[in-house]
């Protein structure tokens, strides 16, 4: 078997944002991502799912340094770049980008599709005149829309029409990673399958590497080699694909499967619903222990008392819960 080499590594990443509550008042933390540590193989997929508001967003953009990071580390191709100021990052930029979720209010409106797509190669000086005009036009083509479009604006394109010109924009400079930030949220179910395919012949084609943050599950197993899922703020459960779609081991992980939609009538009737209740704690200074133990039917004494570390359960399968010793 072949053995693939680390191209990201983050190790216990942290973003607080601060709350200002008053003059007088202590100052409070929203804790948007907490010590939160994974790998990604050069060429893979890690799949991050989990609620909104559970930090998937903010953990990429984290990484790719469009936030500045409280504590912890990020290590792009063996290079520690966490402190690496921003004029610093600008050579890496051509290496990291990013496909942002709402293709409608991630285009400017008053450049055309031509000059969306190659302000980058502008920024980075990469290739002038007929060159740069040539490589835009190869861009459209390889996703899936016509070279002639280079003129148009933005807002003659539909909604997939225009996540495929923010595609066309990620790869404009030749990156090697790229965040995918619910890249098919935004989208009509018939669209998000032809993205998805896309996405993955554009990663088999040009060897690239994806941190790809979505809800949907099924859509997340269809594209990943690896399954990170979040619950405020944490890593609750990492592993292969198919072993944390087939057998999930957190019970939060649990609850999010089981609301998939299953398309075989007699299968879906089969299959029980896992319903969470209680209340989704603050992320503002979160309760000691385990944060998801107000919503877990196995909730015991000790998950108001230790917070759970990461565990590896089986080879490769880590989860954070008491349940596992």
């Amino acid at each position: 078997m072949e053995n693939k080499s680390t191209l990201l590594e983050v190790k216990d990443l942290c973003m607080y944002f601060s709350v200002a509550k008053g003059i007088f008042s202590k100052k409070s933390y929203v804790k948007a991502v907490d010590r939160v540590s994974f790998k990604i193989n050069k060429g893979e997929t890690l799949g991050l799912v989990g609620e909104s508001g559970c930090g998937k967003t903010t953990t990429g953009r984290t990484i790719l340094k469009l936030y500045e990071p409280t504590s912890g580390q990020i290590i792009f191709d063996g290079e520690d770049i966490t402190k690496k100021s921003q004029k610093s990052m600008l050579p890496l930029r051509k290496r990291m980008q990013m496909i942002f979720q709402d293709p409608y209010a991630s285009l400017n409106p008053r450049m055309t599709v031509g000059d969306i797509i190659g302000e980058a190669i502008d920024i980075h000086g990469i290739m002038k005149g007929n060159e740069r005009t040539e490589r835009i036009r190869y861009l459209l083509n390889k996703v899936g829309l016509n070279g002639d479009h280079i003129n148009r604006y933005a807002h003659e394109f539909s909604g997939g029409q225009r996540q495929r010109i923010g595609i066309a924009r990620a790869l404009a400079v030749e990156p090697d990673f790229i965040v995918c930030d619910e890249p098919i949220s935004a989208l009509d179910v018939s669209i998000q399958a032809q993205i998805i395919n896309m996405l993955e012949e554009l990663q088999d084609e040009f060897g690239l590497t994806y941190l790809f943050i979505a809800h949907d599950l099924s859509m997340v197993k269809h594209i990943s080699d690896q399954i990170g899922v979040m619950y405020l703020g944490r890593l609750v459960e990492k592993g292969p694909s198919d072993d944390v779609y087939l057998n999930p081991k957190h019970p939060y992980t649990q609850a999010l499967l089981s609301s998939v939609p299953i398309p075989d009538p007699d299968e879906s009737k089969l299959t029980k619903r896992i319903v969470l209740e209680g209340d989704i704690p603050s992320p503002i200074d979160p309760p000691p222990g385990c944060r998801f133990k107000g919503r877990c039917r196995f909730a015991k004494p000790v998950c108001s008392e230790i917070d759970p570390e990461l565990k590896e359960v089986e080879p490769g399968h880590f989860v954070a819960c008491h349940l596992f010793k």
